[in-house]
């Protein structure tokens, strides 16, 4: 890969290019949070969390409503971005914790490749190894922007200045050059630093309109909530700097500004896991000279793999100069020039979602594999192996969900006081097939799955999804069942954790508490 890059950027670099033609192509700010769902960002209707920075590239150009990642797990829904491809169609990259395969190139390389400045601050793509095929680090994204650092407002918020970052990244890049930047904040993913919402964001948890019921409703759920409310408000605010900036240097006006998260919030049952609040994402998009009709909303189903070949179509990139694999995502260029003319593309009725190994946790290294489709009003959800503990095994900790208190008031109930409902909610073993009415149900409590008045509605979307993943050449559709195990988890916790762990290897975990591990066979 990076012998074919280097010899690309070399025929390219021989081409003439005026500077008119040069800046006619727009830069590019990419703004990604770590784990937010799209209800908690203002632009949506949420009373308690103010996301002015947010709003602004919403109210400026487009919000869509119904924005999906097709994985939901920083990993694996980072490489759906960087590819244009569903995770099924990835390889290792599939998995949480990959190495990343070399022979997938990435947008930012092909932008960079055409002339295009690329850099990232704060998180990247993550975790995971990824390398050349020499064996030499690669990074997928571009260099790292990270040396400017702050006084962050709490221990856990991430004391890179990611602003400061930017205007580094700026700095050293030509007049003339046009840019990819990837602002990667670690925020708002845990830990969180316990009652600092309230005593240092002024918020109260009575300000909280509503609870989840997939969660109980106690003040320790709250003040969770308003940790987590904090660190977001805490990345809309870097995000509104570097908008300022723009402006200041009149970059803005051909900036194609993209702000969105990677997963669901770092709680139980959403991060990690299938339902709509683990997978609809915030999505809002500006692009003062490129946008027909600003302060418009968009209702069509989006998919992250639509992300790579929008930023190629947007830099007038194609053919030849793009040596990416085949993209299976599609531009959403038709939808930013004529959002109003384009109420309903029939092309954009559905998403696609699925999951193969996440967490460590399981024996033999066991991911929970599922496939699913948003559709419509309805969701369903495969789960090829129902037995298994869709959070990760107790006796590990369920390591598919991060430890803080949310997580820890629900362990603690059925501990302490037999209550299972939330338990059972988050934690436990789920039916081979779950079908829900996002509509009506959009917290999804009630599967449908098994209701003979919806057998019609599930058999047209077990059809359906079968289909379009044999389309796509879904191991999984072409009979290879293990096809994902064969992909070792990367780093120091992989293979082997479960039989490591239980054996009384003592291995750090820092994404869980101590306290989340329980004995086998509850």
């Amino acid at each position: 890969m990076k012998q074919f890059l280097l010899l690309l950027t070399i025929f390219i670099g021989i081409i003439p290019k005026t500077p008119a033609q040069k800046r006619s192509r727009p830069n590019i700010l990419f703004a990604i949070a770590d784990d937010v769902t799209y209800r908690y960002m203002s632009a949506y209707g949420c009373q308690w969390i103010e996301t002015p920075a947010f709003d602004r590239v919403a109210e400026a150009g487009i919000l869509f409503n119904n924005a999906y990642t097709p994985n939901a797990k920083c990993a694996p829904s980072r490489s759906c971005i960087l590819t244009g491809r569903n995770s099924w169609q990835l390889e290792a990259a599939a998995n949480h914790f990959p190495s990343f395969p070399a022979e997938f190139a990435t947008f930012p390389e092909v932008l960079n490749a055409n002339g295009y400045a690329i850099g990232f601050t704060g998180k990247g793509w993550a975790p995971g190894i990824a390398l050349d095929q020499d064996g030499s680090p690669r990074n997928l994204i571009g260099p790292a922007f990270n040396q400017q650092k702050t006084n962050p407002p709490t221990k856990e918020i991430s004391n890179i200045d990611y602003y400061e970052n930017f205007k580094s990244f700026y700095a050293q890049k030509t007049a003339e050059q046009p840019f990819f930047f990837w602002y990667g904040g670690n925020e708002p993913h845990r830990a969180y630093e316990f009652g600092t919402g309230e005593s240092l964001g002024g918020k109260s948890i009575s300000s909280i309109t509503e609870v989840p019921a997939y969660w109980p409703d106690a003040d320790s759920v709250r003040h969770d909530l308003l940790d987590f409310a904090l660190e977001l408000e805490y990345f809309d605010q870097h995000l509104g700097k570097m908008l300022d900036f723009l402006e200041s240097k009149g970059e803005l006006e051909n900036t194609l500004v993209v702000v969105t998260a990677d997963n669901g919030l770092p709680f139980p049952r959403l991060k990690g896991q299938a339902y709509e609040d683990a997978h609809h994402m915030p999505l809002a998009m500006m692009w003062p000279e490129g946008i027909a009709s600003p302060g418009s909303s968009n209702n069509d189903f989006v998919s992250f793999i639509d992300f790579a070949p929008t930023f190629l179509t947007v830099a007038a990139i194609e053919g030849s100069e793009n040596f990416m694999q085949t993209m299976t995502g599609k531009s959403l260029l038709p939808l930013i020039l004529n959002p109003k003319e384009l109420p309903q593309n029939q092309d954009r009725t559905f998403v696609l979602i699925g999951k193969e190994r996440h967490d460590i946790g399981r024996p033999q290294d066991q991911g929970y594999p599922i496939r699913g489709i948003f559709k419509g009003e309805y969701l369903y959800i495969k789960n090829y192996h129902p037995e298994r503990w869709p959070a990760g095994n107790p006796e590990t900790g369920y390591l598919n969900c991060d430890g803080g208190a949310t997580k820890s008031y629900i362990l603690n109930q059925r501990r302490n006081e037999g209550i299972l409902h939330y338990w059972n909610l988050n934690f436990g073993k789920r039916a081979a097939e779950e079908l829900y009415q996002i509509k009506e149900d959009p917290e999804c409590l009630k599967n449908l799955a098994d209701d003979p008045h919806y057998q019609n509605v599930k058999h047209k979307l077990t059809n359906f999804l079968a289909q379009q993943l044999s389309l796509q050449n879904d191991p999984r559709q072409t009979n290879e069942p293990e096809y994902f195990m064969q992909f070792p988890y990367s780093g120091k916790h992989g293979p082997n954790f479960y039989e490591r762990f239980t054996a009384g290897e003592e291995i750090k975990t820092p994404w869980i508490n101590p306290t989340d591990i329980e004995p086998a066979g509850i």
